[in-house]
């Protein structure tokens, strides 16, 4: 066999190894609740120090370019418009001034710890780490906010958090990037770069979103609604990119509007099979990367060893810059409180209490971003980065360490008693949800049924609608022998069900995770319907674009 072809399934077997390795692990750790991402940095630790194993280096182009944009579009998918539009200046809040705050704290104390031990070390230096260690990673945040043990709130302000501070902490480390490379660089560069970062994603962002509508409303066929939502992220962060602007911006963007549209432009196939397949890349990706984190970890440390920074001074560095990242978080975030508290009216309205500052405080989990984000620093030619080893090796130690931290999360939030999600709340809001859809299906019947249909079919289908009603569910009921006449029906009703449905959406009038999962089920009916029945399917609701939506109450 030719070596190039060796070398081809040999790299293909690796692939296919590790996916099935990751599968393996991920579903052991979740059956004896351990953390998967801890778990599957360790195996990679371990796997890298094996003679058979191939070194690995991951690639921050790679992981800017391929997997972050997938990864920031699923979980923005999932992601609430209107609790996004409710808290947008909670999220900006930490998405942008904790960002910046903590890249001038961790800059300070980087430049001042590692100043005194690697001569070279310039301010510019020590805020270009500030700035890799200073966003929350959206993936790690998603996976604790999805657990269900930490409050609504809480989830919202980290997600939303961990969805858009990537931009501003990219756009920070170009301009530190800049300043090592070109000391002369004014702060008037900074402006002019990050302004243009900011609008040239926003702009991006709600181009691709405007036109990504317009043309999956064409689409029938779910396989080519699916292929054009897995290209989305793309189609909104290479344009960003090329102009300047924050790709990863216009990719949460878009992501966002696409999932909070696809009622009204997707068909229920299109969008149950959408959701598999997000959810199958999103695994995927997720805990990949994870492995591949772990698998660095021996060229890391050859890198560091490099740096001839001794244990000891190498151990108070790390401790240091650490400490300064957490207790950075902290002021920030109860000055920030304090401000919601006691500042204007407009303000104290939408303030949070002092138990959750600190839960916010404490959950500030570092991820992929941070990882790749450290490779980009220059590491040759006359303006390369002092003991670039060793600020990686740094980088990796502290992601470990806030992954532990974030373990405590879930115990912190009942050790100040904050109100979780409550199932059975749920329940009561899906039931009176459910309600109010069958109440408008069974006033679409009426208008709809006509002589020729059977009297029997439509008193069943109001039969099962009003069991619905007391029942407070989905699960279809009272099917009999006319299928495509129950199917037409059914159909029209279910038309009714949705709008009623995304009418109480608008409002704001219930959780958004109620939402989703009542939409879900009518989704699963629908798509059952129409395997059986194709003739006369009635459109899928599409309500005008609405931008000026009713805030939550």
């Amino acid at each position: 066999m030719d070596q190039s072809v060796f070398a081809f399934y040999t790299a293909v077997g690796w692939v296919v190894g590790g996916l099935l390795l990751v599968v393996a692990v991920t579903g052991l750790s979740r059956r004896v609740g351990w953390s998967a991402p801890l778990v599957l940095v360790a195996v990679g630790v371990v796997a890298s120090y094996l003679p058979f194993t191939p070194d690995v280096r991951l690639s921050p182009d790679v992981v800017l370019i391929v997997v972050l944009p997938a990864l920031l579009f699923a979980a923005a998918l999932q992601t609430s418009f209107l609790e996004v539009r409710a808290r947008g200046d909670s999220i900006l809040t930490l998405s942008v001034g904790l960002v910046l705050f903590s890249v001038v704290v961790i800059g300070f104390v980087t430049y001042w710890l590692l100043g005194a031990v690697v001569p070279g070390t310039t301010l510019a230096v020590g805020l270009a780490f500030g700035a890799i260690l200073a966003p929350t990673d959206a993936v790690s945040v998603n996976a604790l906010a999805g657990t269900g043990k930490v409050p609504r709130r809480l989830a919202a302000l980290l997600e939303g958090e961990g969805l858009l501070n990537d931009a501003t902490a990219l756009v920070s480390l170009n301009t530190a990037i800049t300043a090592i490379a070109t000391p002369g660089a004014g702060f008037g560069n900074a402006i002019v770069d990050f302004v243009r970062a900011v609008v040239g994603g926003v702009a991006v962002g709600v181009v691709v979103a405007w036109l990504t509508v317009r043309v999956r409303r064409k689409l029938r066929a779910p396989v080519l609604d699916t292929s054009i939502s897995l290209s989305a992220p793309y189609v909104a962060y290479l344009p960003a990119a090329w102009i300047g602007g924050s790709g990863f911006l216009a990719v949460v963007l878009s992501g966002i509007w696409l999932g909070y549209r696809a009622p009204s432009f997707q068909s229920a196939e299109s969008r149950v099979a959408e959701r598999i397949n997000w959810r199958t890349v999103s695994f995927l990706l997720e805990n990949g990367v994870f492995l591949l984190i772990g698998l660095q970890l021996k060229s890391i440390v050859e890198a560091a060893a490099s740096s001839r920074i001794g244990f000891g001074p190498g151990v108070l560095i790390i401790a240091g810059v650490y400490a300064a990242m957490v207790l950075a978080r902290f002021a920030y975030v109860f000055a920030a409180t304090a401000l919601y508290r006691y500042g204007p009216e407009l303000l104290r309205e939408r303030r949070w209490d002092w138990r959750t500052a600190f839960a916010i405080s404490f959950a500030g989990v570092r991820g992929v971003v941070t990882l790749a984000a450290v490779f980009l620093l220059p590491d040759s030619g006359p303006h390369a980065t002092p003991a670039i080893g060793f600020l990686q090796l740094a980088a990796f130690v502290i992601v470990v360490l806030s992954l532990l931290q974030g373990l405590g999360t879930g115990p912190l939030v009942r050790a100040l008693e904050l109100p979780l999600p409550n199932p059975e709340q749920d329940r009561v809001q899906v039931r009176s949800l459910v309600a109010e859809a069958q109440t408008a299906a069974i006033a679409r019947l009426e208008q709809e049924a006509t002589e020729d249909d059977p009297s029997e079919l439509v008193s069943s289908l109001r039969r099962s609608a009003e069991y619905r009603v007391l029942l407070g569910t989905t699960d279809e009921q009272g099917m009999i022998a006319q299928p495509d006449a129950y199917s037409r029906l059914r159909l029209l009703m279910l038309d009714s069900e949705r709008r009623a449905v995304l009418d109480a959406q608008r409002e704001g009038r219930y959780e958004d995770s109620v939402i989703d999962a009542v939409l879900g089920d009518f989704d699963s009916i629908e798509t059952a319907l129409k395997r059986s029945y194709r003739r006369d399917v009635p459109k899928p609701v599409r309500p005008p674009l609405r931008f000026g939506l009713r805030r939550r109450g």
